[in-house]
């Protein structure tokens, strides 16, 4: 597959609200969500899994949706490799899936025959998703892996050559989710670490001239985005880019899942009448990243 040059540097252009709908192409049920949630809703992208079951129907839906923003869901956990397993025997199990255990795969990442079969599997992906002929609006990872140092340099290596424009940098602010529910749960221990490491990976990224969303919204609230939270977060949302993420599907019980999660319920609050209202009302552009960025 033909890359395409480095880019230039960009620069976001507007204060902007993007929503993001994760996993597209895992389910029939997830890309059934996607395309409701962007012709009636307010989804303004999706983030393609161009290895799992339902990426050529993702991809088909894609093509007959300008507006929406399609980037690349890189997965290196909870999925399979695009590259055959033997290609990547470090980072897949006996049953050819990338390995579950995060911690693990994480110190596994830091060996040098493993960075390489990384860099193949990544620049798999990346070929796969020019291979849709799609615009690659944006750049992320399931379970946000690439906030991983050793994922992060190779995006950061591999990705300008495939057009990367854009990646999402999970830093959520917590004084914004105490102002939206303030008798909310404490963000989980997790979520806080890997913070850290996104904030390390935003800086990075801007100040290698990638967009990069000011604050990133839908962690703590990961698969119970309901459309109540999201009004309540809409007044107190800061300044400049900022992107909300969830994971609708029409369904709660698809094959891939994940437990306990309420699928249906995020779809519902993007399509909910009192969410759109309140978005045009907040007077900010809301778009994909193309848009967005010069």
């Amino acid at each position: 597959m033909t890359r395409v040059p480095a880019t230039a540097k960009r620069v976001v252009v507007r204060a902007s609200i993007i929503i993001t709908a994760d996993d597209f192409g895992a389910d029939a049920a997830v890309n059934d969500a996607v395309e409701q949630a962007h012709r009636t809703g307010v989804l303004t992208a999706a983030s393609l899994m161009v290895g799992a079951p339902a990426a050529a129907d993702a991809v088909r839906r894609a093509r007959t949706m300008p507006g929406l923003g399609v980037g690349l869901h890189l997965v290196l956990v909870d999925g399979v490799p695009v590259l055959p397993a033997r290609a990547v025997p470090d980072l897949v199990g006996a049953d050819g899936r990338f390995r579950a255990n995060m911690p693990l795969a994480g110190v596994n990442f830091l060996r040098p025959r493993v960075r390489r079969q990384l860099a193949a599997e990544i620049t798999a992906q990346f070929e796969a998703f020019a291979a849709t002929g799609l615009p690659l609006d944006h750049v992320n990872a399931h379970k946000h892996f690439h906030v991983h140092p050793v994922v992060s340099a190779l995006l950061l290596a591999i990705g300008p050559e495939f057009g990367m424009r854009a990646v999402r940098a999970p830093v959520e602010p917590a004084s914004v989710l105490v102002l939206a529910e303030p008798t909310g749960e404490r963000t989980p221990l997790g979520v806080r670490l890997a913070d850290r490491y996104a904030s390390h990976l935003a800086r990075h990224l801007r100040r290698a001239g990638f967009a990069v969303p000011g604050a990133v919204f839908g962690l703590r609230w990961t698969g119970h985005l309901t459309a109540d939270r999201l009004l309540a977060l809409l007044p107190h949302l800061p300044p400049g880019l900022v992107e909300i993420y969830a994971h609708p599907a029409t369904r709660n019980d698809f094959p891939g899942h994940a437990s306990g999660a309420a699928h249906v319920a995020e779809l519902g609050a993007l399509t909910d009448p009192r969410v759109i209202a309140a978005i045009a009302a907040n007077g900010r552009h809301l778009g994909n990243f193309a848009s967005v960025v010069a």
